[in-house]
């Protein structure tokens, strides 16, 4: 009932701000700019803990190192595999289709003009802090996973009760600022309103909408590509059949495209998964838990696009190596990411706020983000159903071999992500 209304507050607030934007009227463009400043400063007030806080509860959450063995070994490779490869599909997408090439939108900003960072040698060099507060003072997003990912490892490696006790302290933080964006979602209807009639206000001004279309069809074909090509491609080489496979899981595709959320679809796709496609039930219960926690392909490919797109439109210039290294950004972030409702959106702003570019462009593609999430929901439910339909067939084939099935402990579902 509550996402219910919401969609209704949404399509209200797009249609007065079409009105608002096609009115032009003084008074509404100043409002518009308040509402729309105050959204993006409360975006960036999440922005790095988002980040930090995401990988590090994630990880806190397994038992152990041990934990990745067996199943979970299995698991996490394909997820990084298949996640890997969304991103540089995207990538190459973005580089192939080139939306900001058709006309940069940078006089279009709010705020201040992106500052320059000197060399990208002394960028990387920053990326091993001196102390925990430089990265997060300076709003160093590489240096927020660096220290992420170092943490992350330490934690796994301290006993039972000490893993437990900080995994217990930074999933309550985690929680705390997955409250403000549920907060952040309520003013959605607001902030839509105000970008849309800025929207108008900016094309007036040399807004290139063909470049905005041009960024959609990347995210939309980079998304179709990994859900029609990649995936199915996977399977296949497993020797299983993808067109049987997607049949089996229909019900639960449906449940996370109408949902918009890959957690409300779990229960579904373990049933589908045991049911209809005849996995075993220990691997089933296991991996697709699992895979909701961490395999997120579709937002790999929005967090790659989205922040080269916005950071590009506002006059940033990346080499291609500086390109290539966003596919393990935006991989680690994707994994990283579960439990906040719009994370890859969220989760986009956060890295270009503490890029320090401008919003405003995020603004612009917020109306266009729930008919995406649905998509970018239903994929991932699709990826959790291919890695897990491998590695049942792989368990299937050590069994056949003699080879023991180790039974792992069940994985900590609570923090399933929204998205």
């Amino acid at each position: 009932m509550k996402a219910l209304t919401l969609n209704w507050a949404i399509g209200l607030a797009t249609l007065i701000g079409i009105l608002t934007g096609y009115l032009d009227l003084p008074v509404a463009n100043t409002v518009a700019d308040a509402a729309a400043q105050i959204f993006i400063n409360l975006l960036k007030l999440v922005s790095l803990p988002i980040i930090f806080l995401s990988i590090v509860s994630t990880a806190s959450g397994m038992d152990s190192v041990s934990e990745v063995k067996s199943l979970g070994k299995r698991v996490i490779k394909y997820t990084l595999l298949t996640t890997v490869i969304a991103a540089s599909v995207a990538l190459i997408l973005f580089v192939m289709i080139d939306p900001v090439s058709t006309g940069l939108v940078a006089e279009t900003k709010l705020g201040e003009p992106v500052a320059q960072q000197g060399s990208y040698y002394a960028y990387l060099l920053k990326s091993i802090p001196s102390n925990f507060i430089q990265p997060f003072a300076e709003n160093h997003v590489i240096g927020v996973l660096f220290i992420a990912i170092l943490l992350s490892l330490a934690v796994l490696t301290l006993p039972e009760h000490n893993r437990k006790v900080l995994h217990s302290f930074f999933s309550s933080l985690y929680a705390a600022v997955t409250k403000v964006t549920s907060w952040l979602i309520r003013l959605m209807p607001i902030a839509i309103w105000a970008f849309i009639t800025l929207f108008f206000k900016d094309f007036r001004q040399g807004l290139e909408i063909h470049s905005l279309a041009l960024y959609l069809a990347c995210v939309l074909l980079a998304n179709l590509i990994q859900a029609l090509i990649v995936l199915p491609v996977l399977i296949k080489t497993k020797g299983l059949r993808p067109l049987k496979l997607m049949r089996d899981m229909m019900p639960a595709l449906s449940v996370a495209f109408f949902t918009k959320s890959s957690s409300a679809a779990l229960p579904m796709a373990i049933r589908c998964a045991q049911e209809n496609a005849k996995m075993s039930p220990k691997v089933a219960s296991f991996a697709f838990p699992l895979c909701t926690t961490i395999n997120m392909n579709a937002c790999a490919a929005f967090i790659l696009i989205t922040v080269l797109y916005v950071s590009m439109s506002n006059g940033v210039v990346f080499s291609g190596i500086e390109m290539v290294l966003w596919i393990g950004i935006a991989t680690i972030a994707a994994i990283g990411n579960a439990g906040v409702p719009m994370g890859c959106y969220f989760l986009s702003g956060a890295f270009l706020a503490a890029m320090n570019v401008p919003l405003n462009i995020l603004g612009i593609i917020l109306p266009f983000y729930t008919m995406i999430d649905m998509l970018e929901s239903a994929i991932n439910v699709w990826s959790d159903a291919c890695v897990t339909a491998v590695v049942d067939h792989e368990v299937a084939q050590d069994a056949a071999k003699g080879i023991p099935f180790v039974e792992p402990k069940p994985v900590d579902t609570s923090r399933s992500r929204c998205c």
